[in-house]
């Protein structure tokens, strides 16, 4: 069993895989590493219950397993497991959630 599908994050915190940015060009040529930007997107691995409110209940978070989130530049906690990175941040951190419009 990997790392990842052991880890679940606690209260309103997301696991989060950052996309990596493209490593050629649409014509084909390699980028070095210092010329590649740091994308602030990625996919939702694993979600935490949510955040309890002052009564008690449960505030689910906003975003499930496998939506692609809008993240914030700078926040969050790295994570490495399985040789992966990982980001572990609160849902209220999230700026975004992408969504696929259907066209009629």
């Amino acid at each position: 069993m990997s790392a990842v599908k052991q880890f679940i994050p606690l209260f309103d915190r997301i696991l989060v895989s950052r996309a990596v940015a493209a490593a050629t060009t649409k014509g084909g040529i390699m980028l070095p590493e210092s010329s590649q930007k740091k994308l602030n997107e990625g996919v939702v691995v694993s979600c935490g219950p949510g955040a309890m409110d002052a009564d008690g209940d449960v505030i689910p978070v906003s975003v499930s397993v496998g939506d692609k989130v809008l993240l914030p530049e700078y926040g969050g906690t790295k994570l490495s497991l399985d040789d992966e990175d990982y980001l572990l941040i609160r849902d209220s951190e999230i700026l975004g959630k992408f969504v696929k419009v259907t066209s009629e």
